[in-house]
């Protein structure tokens, strides 16, 4: 779940605090371009007003019409589609032939809607088990990597909190503008630093901070395939311990900052002191981010978040093509 829907879900609870009833739709399925991924929530309350977006606009107007027609007193979960053919999809801006399934909920008391909230805000994951023949709503720790919206004839599985984790090792100022940011992109945040020089005093709010040796925390954090680790320190006894670590892991993204000289000394001491292999090697992104000739501390958070984001989505970009030996990700050594 994205900060747009955790914002959606924080409107809903404050509106069933004044009494008001409540109707919430979930995207469970798209067939060709959707304007919202699969997940993606809508609020419509009794008297019409909406939070959150399924679309441009269009469904939304039709939820609201929907309502007010008396449409929307649902005594329990109910499947809508939208778009099945040209006609219908083009009037509610989906390609031609698109198609949007939207599971319309009645909210109330069994909801949890407060208690899903107070976990989330805790940093935790939920796993949102909703009956269709019931309505009834049960919350639970996710499954390790089941993290997919799941729809049968008897439930909808919905999964709420962070489902990326960053481990950034070093509490500079450029770990502060990279953590906030990544908080922005619905990153779990873990910054780690042993050193009582930086970490004495530091903080980022939302934000954990830990003390304890990288590659202690590396092996702590686990990294999966939604996890990424980024080096920060300059110090190689911190930033090869944390890479030695992290590169043997599933980790969807590795880097390190430094100049593209400094990087290979660090691949050739990785490889002569811990035993990483050439393939293992490879995955290590340095410079660190994409060359948009970044030179502050938060362009260069911005370039990591970037690049970052592009080998989430599975798009292949070089994180040195045509970078000058001067200048790499603002940094010189």
């Amino acid at each position: 779940m994205d900060n747009v829907d955790l914002q959606v879900l924080r409107q809903v609870a404050a509106w069933q605090a004044q009494g008001r009833h409540v109707v919430l739709g979930t995207i469970t399925r798209t067939w060709g371009s959707a304007p919202r991924p699969v997940g993606s929530v809508v609020a419509v309350r009794d008297d019409g007003q909406i939070a959150g977006s399924v679309s441009g606009g269009c469904i939304e107007d039709d939820l609201i019409a929907k309502l007010r027609e008396g449409a929307l007193q649902l005594n329990g979960p109910e499947l809508l589609r939208y778009g099945v053919g040209a006609e219908e999809a083009n009037r509610f801006g989906l390609p031609c032939g698109g198609t949007l399934e939207l599971m319309l909920e009645p909210l109330g008391p069994g909801s949890q809607v407060s208690e899903l909230l107070a976990r989330l805000d805790r940093g935790e994951r939920v796993c949102r088990s909703l009956d269709l023949a019931s309505g009834a709503v049960q919350l639970s720790v996710p499954v390790a990597g089941a993290d997919l919206l799941r729809l049968s004839e008897q439930q909808l599985i919905t999964h709420h909190g962070p489902q990326w984790r960053l481990l950034i090792i070093g509490a500079g100022q450029m770990t502060q503008y990279l953590a906030g940011m990544a908080l922005g992109l619905d990153y779990q945040v873990l910054i780690c630093d042993p050193r009582e020089e930086y970490a004495e005093g530091f903080s980022v709010p939302g934000c954990t901070l830990t003390r304890e040796m990288p590659d202690d925390v590396v092996s702590a954090f686990a990294p999966d395939g939604h996890s990424a680790v980024v080096a920060l320190t300059h110090d190689p006894k911190l930033d090869d311990l944390a890479l030695m670590e992290a590169l043997k892991s599933p980790a969807f993204y590795v880097g390190a900052i430094g100049s593209r000289v400094n990087q290979a000394k660090r691949k050739a001491r990785l490889a002569e002191h811990f035993d990483l292999s050439a393939a293992q090697l490879e995955r290590l992104h340095g410079p660190v981010g994409l060359n948009i000739g970044a030179r502050t501390p938060p362009e260069i958070a911005l370039s990591i978040l970037a690049h970052m984001t592009a080998e989430r989505y599975g798009v292949q970009l070089s994180s040195q093509a045509t970078r000058p030996l001067s200048a790499e990700s603002g940094c010189a050594v």
